[in-house]
């Protein structure tokens, strides 16, 4: 314990800065000056669990570029709010009016490639795919990719196990289309989605910072409640490299909190913060 803070590990303005710059560097992460005691108290679990004494020491040990750490770091510093359908509006729209579009005017590729960048447990992919299963055309070729920083996270979104409260988030035919009951599984997860919905979806770990091995094109880029976590010249990089993915008047979709900035010019807004790209 700390005398002065009384806290039980020992946090210094230089251990902030450090754990700021670090975070920025791997994952284009930017933490404001009010997200200091978020950072001691996600980051305090890791030392516990090292056995360190002070976040000096675990400062040091990241600077070991190849420790298995690393991984451990971005995960504690990153967040996975997430629910089923979350701005419903997004999903409505995608089904009564842009999907109906694509597929009358899609001149015989019969292709639909969807990206979910920033999927965390699961729920914004599977609604996707519930959304589009349950009307696709026959003989269409759909796949969805759905990437997440964290690697925790996406282990649980590719077991798609669900608890009771998450089982009430999903419209009940959906429910009974794509959802079945485990056996021999404790209650709090005696759900899971089934191998329909599962089966056009991959899951894959990626860092938006970093080289995306994917060429596209998507018709589809759902990146919500993502961009808020970095600087604008991070955001409008990313509205550049998605607008690049995307095809000719593919579809963007964003969190109610963020906006293209200069990129609007190159996106016309169909729908909340839903932009087709020009």
């Amino acid at each position: 314990m700390n005398a002065k803070t009384g806290k039980e590990f020992h946090f210094s303005d230089k251990d902030f800065e450090y754990i700021r710059a670090k975070v920025y560097a791997l994952a284009g992460i930017a933490l404001s000056d009010y997200k200091r005691e978020m950072v001691y108290s996600r980051l305090a679990r890791r030392l516990r669990a090292l056995g360190l004494k002070d976040f000096a020491s675990y400062c040091q040990l990241l600077e070991n570029e190849q420790h298995d750490e690393l991984g451990n770091f971005i995960n504690s510093l990153t967040t996975n709010l997430t629910r089923f359908f979350r701005e419903k509006h997004h999903f409505d729209y995608l089904k009564e009016r842009f999907l109906p579009e694509l597929y009358k005017n899609d001149g015989g590729r019969r292709r639909l490639r969807i990206w979910s960048a920033g999927c965390s447990t699961g729920a914004e992919p599977y609604s996707i795919a519930m959304t589009v299963l349950s009307g696709l055309p026959r003989g269409w070729d759909f796949k969805l990719l759905a990437t997440d920083l964290d690697t925790n996270v996406l282990e649980q979104a590719r077991q798609g196990e669900l608890n009771e409260s998450m089982l009430n988030e999903i419209p009940k035919p959906y429910c009974q289309s794509f959802v079945e009951r485990q056996s021999n599984v404790a209650a709090s997860n005696a759900w899971r989605m089934n191998a329909t919905v599962k089966s056009p979806i991959f899951f894959k770990q990626l860092n938006l910072m970093n080289t995306w091995p994917m060429k596209g094109p998507f018709q589809v880029i759902f990146c919500r409640n993502v961009v808020i976590y970095f600087d604008k010249p991070t955001q409008q990089r990313l509205f550049e490299r998605y607008y690049n993915l995307l095809a000719p008047g593919g579809l963007l979709i964003l969190g109610h909190s963020e906006s293209l900035g200069a990129m609007a010019k190159r996106f016309s807004a169909v729908e909340r913060t839903a932009y087709q790209k020009v």
